[in-house]
């Protein structure tokens, strides 16, 4: 069973999201980001940059325990392990991964920044909200197009490139994005979150 040290984030939902996908056993360790409860020798041991989330596979590759951060390095690992939702055709496979990048790389640090000036700043930066609400504007345009084109983002596989997005896209009225905008965004959230595994995930390790 694997151990999932987790709280109610984007970041945690991804790895939540794709365990029930996988239909992996594990075990849930709700870590209070809000307590500072990341910050624990305990969970330090596991990830010592102190952020959520992060798993302890007791049956690593070698048959050992593997403690593992980074959510994307998670998705990928368990992809890998499971040989569910990264594509097996080297072509596919890289977009996919390319479209994960874009996610860790632009669309959850942006998603994020326009989080923390919108309703986090103890004052209202209107320099900071313009530049990350245009920032995430933007992304979701390049979202868009690129599902107008494809039912996914990695073509025509579900994988864990949609998993990673789907729980920042899921806070959209929290980065005050109308869907209905990015109608190409819309279609996909909607029919992703139609999958019985999703709302299982986005449950973990409380509701969203």
């Amino acid at each position: 069973m694997i151990d999932l040290y987790t709280w109610s984030t984007p970041n945690g939902r991804k790895v939540s999201i794709m365990l029930e996908e996988c239909g992996l056993a594990y075990k849930v360790h709700p870590i209070n980001i809000g307590k500072g409860e990341q910050f624990t020798p305990e969970f330090l041991a596991i990830n010592p940059n102190n952020r959520i989330p992060a798993i302890v596979d007791p049956e690593g590759p070698d048959g050992k325990p593997l403690p593992l951060f980074e959510s994307g390095a998670i998705l990928i690992y368990l992809g890998e392990k499971t040989g569910r939702f990264i594509p097996k055709d080297p072509r596919t496979r890289i977009i996919c991964l390319q479209w994960l990048m874009f996610q860790m790389g632009g669309v959850g640090p942006m998603f994020g920044q326009a989080h923390h000036f919108i309703r986090n700043a103890k004052e209202q930066v209107p320099y900071g909200i313009k530049r990350y609400t245009d920032e995430t504007r933007r992304l979701y345009g390049v979202m868009d197009k690129r599902l107008g084109e494809a039912p996914f983002l990695a073509g025509e596989e579900y994988t864990i490139a949609d998993i990673a997005t789907y729980p920042w896209v899921a806070r959209f009225e929290w980065h005050k994005v109308n869907l209905n905008d990015f109608p190409a965004v819309k279609r996909w959230f909607d029919t992703i979150g139609q999958r019985p595994a999703v709302p299982k995930g986005m449950a973990v390790p409380t509701p969203p």
